[in-house]
């Protein structure tokens, strides 16, 4: 355990030599699979941090499987990150593990804390860390711990902030001389201490603030790191603690490398074996994809109701505007399918168009045309294509040419038009083919500047949400049990007793 004034945050780091002098300008791309298999990991922490928050809020306590696997992938991000552009400290290659692995180089330990404030875990995340996120956001050149919310964490530890930076220089001048400079390795081991203490107090998983102080080196000020024990040794015997000075070159703790590099992993996130690691990843994709589905049927079904009028759901309103003759859509196509079911019909029914000229009193005129027949139509005339809306505003896509040689009205190529001057109101039954939505001055003068309002039927809306909805909840059940089941394994093997 550590001294009485440690942080409870522990990292320990020792720098292998000698160093190969070009290994690392190949390390990002060998931690590739470490990456990937990270980006499960940590959609699962920020799913079990989620969990975590609440059982604070709730009993104060926060659930001991949940911390052990957190822990572990905090250590996991940790080790890669020494091994690559966090330090390039180690030539030896991470383990794929959450466990402690006493022969590598690099160790994170925090201790669980017991109780946790109830009031703390409602702000401390957020509002009390954040002068501790523009510092760490300082290092990593990314604010990394707002990032890992999201899932993203990893991804930018040591990118362009400071430590990436020196360590990249660091690694420069172990090219050139064939030493990593010691004054260099404690500063990007101090800065990064700094990282991981706030990732654990941003993680929840301590309520003492994290020190505006940067201990450097690769051993903690106060304190010592509890290793697993060796391979060999008896039952329930424990480690003594490792100071990473009292290390010799090339050796990095007391159980020594392994063939690989690595020692046992016998200690760490006890009880998470490899199934339930993978059992909670699967189970916090579930949940994230529940949430998808659970928001898209509820969002199906406030449209289905709240926002139905008529009989109609309003898709939107937009104003457009060309200095051209004409306003035209994008081709769409409509798939009306085979046999008795017309898909098309079946999901948009019935679209309802309200278009009036701005400012008012100009006859406007709106038709749907097959997409050929349009296009021969505006074959000559200087109009533009709405392409997209970005930011609220749309885009469009220029043609040059002239006037109509023939007034909207008159060319027979609609298949629903509405003209006069005031508001006009289109109703088009939804049709299978290729179609584009024609927008003019009734007169065919330029420029063109029309309000459009788009609504439809939606008739398969309700069926959407109702299917959405199940889902969601089956999806959000499979994944709570997915992820319930390893914890509380984890949690039950890390509570009963050793036996021998």
């Amino acid at each position: 355990m550590a001294g009485a004034g440690s942080y409870p945050v522990r990292v320990h780091a020792a720098l292998d030599s000698p160093l190969s002098r070009w290994l690392w300008l190949v390390k990002w791309v060998l931690v590739i699979p470490h990456y990937v298999v990270l980006a499960f990991l940590w959609l699962a922490f920020a799913v079990l941090s989620v969990v975590a928050f609440f059982a604070i809020l709730i009993i104060g306590r926060y659930p001991r499987g949940i911390f052990e696997f957190n822990v572990g992938v905090l250590r996991w991000t940790w080790r890669v990150q020494y091994y690559a552009i966090g330090a390039f400290g180690t030539d030896r290659y991470p383990p794929f593990t959450l466990a402690e692995v006493p022969g590598y180089p690099a160790h994170l330990e925090i201790e669980y804390p017991g109780q946790l404030s109830r009031g703390l875990v409602l702000i401390k995340w957020w509002l009390l860390a954040i002068p501790q996120y523009l510092i760490v956001g300082l290092f990593t050149g990314s604010g990394v711990w707002f990032a890992w919310r999201f899932g993203d964490a990893y991804s930018h530890w040591g990118g362009v902030g400071l430590i990436g930076l020196l360590a990249l220089i660091a690694a420069v001048i172990l090219l050139v001389t064939g030493e990593y400079p010691r004054q260099i390795f404690d500063f990007v081991l101090g800065m990064n201490r700094w990282v991981l203490r706030v990732a654990a107090y941003a993680g929840l998983m301590t309520d003492r603030y994290p020190p505006f102080r940067l201990d450097m080196g690769g051993q903690e000020p106060a304190g010592t790191l509890t290793l697993p024990p060796p391979a060999d040794a008896a039952p329930g015997q424990a480690t003594d603690a490792w100071r990473p000075e009292q290390v010799a070159p090339g050796e990095s703790g007391p159980a020594g490398p392994g063939p690989s590099g690595d020692g046992p992993a016998t200690a760490g996130p006890a009880g998470w074996t490899t199934g339930r690691i993978i059992s909670a990843v699967i189970g916090a994709v579930l949940v994230v994809c529940s949430l998808g589905l659970l928001g898209g049927g509820a969002g199906a079904v406030w449209a289905t109701t709240a926002h139905r009028h008529g009989g109609y759901v309003d898709l939107g309103t937009q104003t457009y505007r060309t200095t051209g003759h004409a306003l035209a859509s994008r081709q769409f196509e409509l798939y009306a399918g085979t046999g008795s079911w017309d898909v098309a019909r079946s999901v948009f029914g019935t679209v309802r168009l309200r278009i009036a000229a701005t400012p008012g009193g100009t006859p406007v005129f709106a038709g749907i045309a097959p997409a050929g027949a349009a296009a021969r139509y505006l074959s000559g005339v200087a109009y533009a294509t709405v392409t997209g809306t970005a930011g609220g505003h749309p885009s469009y896509a220029g043609h040059a040419g002239g006037a109509p040689a023939v007034l909207p009205a008159q060319a027979r190529i609609w298949a629903v038009t509405a003209s006069g001057p005031g508001p006009q109101t289109l109703t088009w039954p939804v049709t299978d083919g290729r179609w584009t939505l024609v927008a003019m001055n009734a007169d065919g003068s330029a420029p063109v500047s029309v309000r459009v309002n788009v609504a439809a039927t939606l008739p398969a809306l309700p069926w959407v949400a109702t299917g959405m909805l199940i889902a969601g909840v089956i999806f959000l059940a499979g994944g709570g049990l997915l992820i319930a089941l390893p914890v509380s394994g984890a949690s039950r093997e890390r509570a009963a007793p050793i036996s021998g």
